[in-house]
């Protein structure tokens, strides 16, 4: 009896039904047909999309991470560890996007020194690159400035949380922010007099409580403007004067302690004084402060936010305290 030979038609059921080989195969050739023949499900029409038909706001990917330059106002460059999050819009009827564009786009630009402005290149070729109407990026980073002690004459580095962050909308307008945290310490007014008071009428001593505390600030630059990180940092001093140190010896705790008794501060204060320093720099078309203080009193944290009050712009909604405590 003659063995039935299988026809060419037959083979992709028998391959169909093959059980596959667990190995990888480094002898592999990947060639132009091969690769185009692999399933585009991100290109797939919509009778593809799962769940309703409708647009989505933001789409992309978040903490992908990069060794970036970043400039001094002395002209040096840092080169810091950045997470990034890249998005862009996605209108109904199309099923998804590429995400490796996302971060191929990025590495084009990797070389360069990131300043706010920059952003905006890179969101214009996400844009061209993924088919979006709108898109954002933000760089996350912790920025080195070098600080002097009190009274001690010794310096350190103090680490400051940042973040640029650029936003180009449907009609290619183009906005950029930095955001700052600034960590400082909060001595109570109320809890001052107190002990002051028991001392004068009492001869009692006591210790009025104070504690770490945050404050995130959130500007926009104006447009055409630029804004350095240290001068940032120099406007939240001002303000606040009361920032946590780096090299302490005694001389330099005793004049913490003086400073801190010179400065004393409700979260409510801390607010505004950011507010008011934030508000007289031309260069800030907008702004909001979030400010966290962990109380050593309390068992909870006293918190307050406040924003400049442009119509488009910060609207003062903060959900992220957790995230100012230290």
């Amino acid at each position: 009896m003659n063995k039935k030979s299988s026809s060419p038609s037959d083979m992709p059921s028998l391959a169909a039904n093959a059980k596959p080989r667990k190995v990888y195969d480094e002898n592999f050739v990947l060639t132009d047909a091969y690769r185009d023949a692999l399933p585009d499900m991100q290109n797939a029409d919509a009778q593809e999309i799962f769940g309703a038909n409708v647009p989505i706001l933001k789409v992309g990917i978040s903490n992908f991470k990069l060794p970036l330059r970043y400039i001094t106002p002395t002209s040096d460059t840092l080169t810091l560890e950045t997470s990034i999050t890249g998005t862009v819009s996605l209108e109904a009827d199309q099923k998804g996007i590429n995400m490796s564009r996302i971060m191929r786009t990025f590495y084009e630009y990797s070389e360069r020194i990131f300043t706010p402005d920059l952003l905006g290149d890179i969101l214009i070729a996400y844009k061209e690159t993924l088919g979006a109407h709108c898109a954002q990026l933000k760089l996350d980073f912790n920025y080195p400035i070098l600080k002097p002690s009190l009274r001690s004459g010794l310096e350190g580095w103090q680490y400051y949380q940042c973040a640029f962050e650029g936003k180009l909308d449907d009609l290619d307008r183009f906005r950029k922010y930095i955001h700052f945290d600034f960590i400082y310490s909060s001595a109570c007014p109320c809890s001052s007099e107190l002990s002051e008071h028991a001392r004068e009428s009492r001869q009692v001593y006591g210790i009025p409580h104070s504690q770490r505390s945050t404050a995130r600030v959130s500007v926009e630059v104006a447009e055409g403007k630029h804004l350095s990180i240290e001068e940032i940092q120099a406007l939240c001093l001002e303000g606040l004067k009361t920032e946590t140190q780096v090299m302490v010896k005694r001389e330099d705790e005793q004049a913490f302690a003086e400073m801190n008794g010179a400065y004393t501060k409700f979260v409510e204060d801390a607010a505004r004084l950011l507010y008011e320093q934030l508000a007289s720099e031309p260069r800030i078309a907008d702004f909001q402060v979030a400010c966290a203080h962990l109380e050593s009193l309390h068992s909870h944290d006293a918190v307050a936010v406040i924003n400049k009050g442009v119509p488009g712009g910060f609207t003062g909604q903060f959900d992220g305290f957790k995230s100012l405590i230290r």
